[in-house]
């Protein structure tokens, strides 16, 4: 039974790999996929960062619409994490995105979910409610880009 599991998972993952590279064109495609979508969502993230250090001037609407984006683009990258792309452009991706795959997409799974709950705060309009929720986005953040990250 366990080598028909294991069978099943490693079908399953084939299929996800392939139908994934089939939306890129070439490897270096993946990669600017994915820096462009994680840079949209680090712009919008960054804006909230701001408000809650003080850096900025707390806009409720600014905080809630960067949150939204934010949550929305945090959907996107990982389907460009392919087989392939590891060496492909100018990559950070540390060779772990791929030997550590169920560490790396528990990770993403994290990171997504701490932005809805960020997303959630930032639609009460309140800075207090947004702080924490940002201080866990944050959290995710970093624990990723050093596990996973070169610098």
């Amino acid at each position: 039974m366990k080598k028909y599991v294991s069978a099943l998972v490693v079908a399953a993952a084939t299929l996800s790999a392939t139908s994934a590279m089939a939306q890129f064109a070439k490897p270096e495609d993946a990669v600017k996929y994915r820096q462009s979508a994680l840079f949209v969502m680090q712009q919008n993230v960054g804006r909230i960062a701001a408000m809650v250090q003080g850096k900025a001037p707390f806009d409720a609407k600014v905080a809630a619409d960067s949150a939204a984006v934010a949550e929305y683009m945090a959907k996107l990258p990982w389907a460009a994490f392919v087989p392939g792309s590891d060496k492909a452009g100018n990559t950070k991706a540390k060779a772990e995105v791929w030997s550590d795959a169920a560490k790396f997409n528990a990770a993403a799974d994290k990171m997504q979910a701490e932005m809805a709950k960020l997303n959630a705060a930032a639609k009460t309009g309140s800075l207090d409610a947004i702080k924490p929720a940002m201080g866990a986005v944050g959290g995710t953040c970093k624990g990723c880009h050093d596990d996973f990250r070169a610098q």
